[in-house]
């Protein structure tokens, strides 16, 4: 009976510990029963992950290699924190930050030792925390925080409002906070390390909005001088956050009176037609969500239209009245005395002494013999012309006809010839003492 052809072969491998490290059996499950006497030496060389660089900036490129000392070729694996890796060279994010390690393919349980990547980048995901609203006189703390590699410092951090730096670090306080503190936050975070050329990353802008009741009250009056009958505006205003929403007014009519009755709700309180029971004391209520206030008092009087106010029209009137009689005299005046200029003649008094006069008459007493000295442009006028007759002895037609060198002729010479001379001093003597001037020619 052969026995061995009904047995199949069986090897296990066991290592110098007597631990089982495989097997191979044909109908049986494990081999047992004989073990060799002579041990064989296995010589395994360990497997080296090589990441180039180990530290990164984003962006950078990096290098894996395995050194596994093999002989013979293999198919190497790898892998980032158990997960496979498709190339051994990429441009570094920083999601690819990890521990890389390589295996042998076919025997991807047995590993390198993990070697870390570490990628550096700028702050990201920049946050500034703080209570949006708060009420004066609270207190409200600002925080920053980002993700970075590596992390931001204390000294990183900085505080800005309305573009202005407040502080320095990560946290901020304010204990005592007012209305001058609403504005626009934000935090800038640096780590020395930028992106896109940007070093200093700002976060999103956050509002602070500081609430308060009314304060800062105040009433104008339009106009602030009233007649009885006139309209009276009043106007009541205050800061406010948030703004107020009812006003009521209330006025005081007497000193005495310690009550005060409520008049009028709105911001504006109208008074058409003033009268004597619209005049004392006037306040303002204004309310919001946190509380109330009251303005300070202003007093409204009325005066009464007097009769000065009345007269004044009466006034400007006559003084235009007066203006316009001064110019009508100054103009009457005027034509006057050019009238006055126009009428009188051109006189030549001749005053003489020890001459006579005919008895016909002063006019006629003399004859004056003229010389005149006429302008070259003239006709010579004979001797016998120049001796000027008396006015009286004149023809009519003569006196009327015009000179036509009238404006031209210079008379140089007057001769008056004396006539006789007892019939001068008798017609002289006739005539008295009352006049000792004669006019002897009128020359126009």
């Amino acid at each position: 009976m052969n026995v061995q052809s009904n047995i199949s072969s069986c090897f296990n491998w066991l290592t110098n510990h007597g631990k089982l490290i495989s097997d191979y059996s044909g109908n049986f499950p494990r081999c047992a029963g004989w073990t060799s006497k002579r041990a064989a030496r296995l010589s395994v060389r360990e497997l080296t992950t090589v990441v180039e660089p180990s530290i990164v900036t984003e962006g950078g490129e990096v290098r894996l290699s395995c050194v596994s000392g093999c002989s013979t070729p293999v198919n190497l694996l790898w892998f980032r924190d158990g997960q496979p890796v498709p190339q051994p060279g990429f441009q570094a994010t920083r999601e690819d930050a990890g521990r890389y390690y390589c295996a042998v393919q076919g025997h991807e349980t047995v590993r390198s030792a993990p070697v870390a990547l570490n990628v550096q980048y700028a702050p990201r995901k920049v946050t500034l925390s703080m209570t949006p609203s708060v009420i004066k006189g609270g207190a409200v703390t600002f925080s920053c925080s980002s993700d970075a590699n590596p992390p931001v410092p204390q000294s990183g951090y900085s505080l800005h409002k309305d573009g202005h730096l407040i502080s320095s670090g990560q946290n901020h306080t304010v204990s005592n906070i007012q209305p001058p503190h609403s504005g626009l936050y934000s935090c800038l975070a640096w780590n020395n390390i930028s992106r896109s050329g940007i070093s200093h990353i700002n976060s999103t802008q956050l509002h602070l909005d500081v609430l308060y009741p009314p304060e800062n009250m105040s009433i104008s009056m339009d106009p602030l001088d009233v007649v009885e009958g006139g309209s009276m505006n009043l106007s009541c205003s205050s800061a406010a956050n948030p703004a107020a929403h009812s006003y009521t007014w209330f006025r005081q009519s007497a000193p005495s009176l310690s009550s005060m009755l409520r008049v009028g709700s709105g911001p504006l309180l109208t008074l058409p037609s003033v009268n004597a029971s619209h005049t004392g004391l006037y306040l303002c209520t204004a309310r919001n969500q946190l509380g109330e206030n009251n303005s300070t008092e202003v007093m409204l009087t009325m005066r009464k239209e007097y009769q000065g106010e009345q007269t004044v029209p009466v006034l400007a009137g006559i003084g235009v009245c007066v203006f316009v009689a001064l110019l009508l005299a100054l103009l009457l005046f005027w034509l006057k005395q050019r009238t006055r200029a126009e009428k009188k003649p051109t006189v030549f008094d001749f005053r003489l002494s020890g001459r006579g006069s005919s008895s016909s008459g002063p006019s006629e007493s003399v004859y004056a013999n003229i010389q005149p000295n006429i302008r070259q442009a003239l006709p010579s006028v004979p001797p016998a012309a120049q001796e000027i007759t008396p006015l009286s002895q004149r023809s009519h037609h003569e006196q009327e006809a015009p000179m036509s060198y009238e404006d031209d002729v210079t008379y140089a010479t007057v001769t008056i010839k004396p006539i006789n001379s007892t019939h001068h001093m008798n017609s002289r003597s006739r005539a008295g003492d009352d006049d000792d001037s004669v006019i002897y020619a009128s020359l126009a």
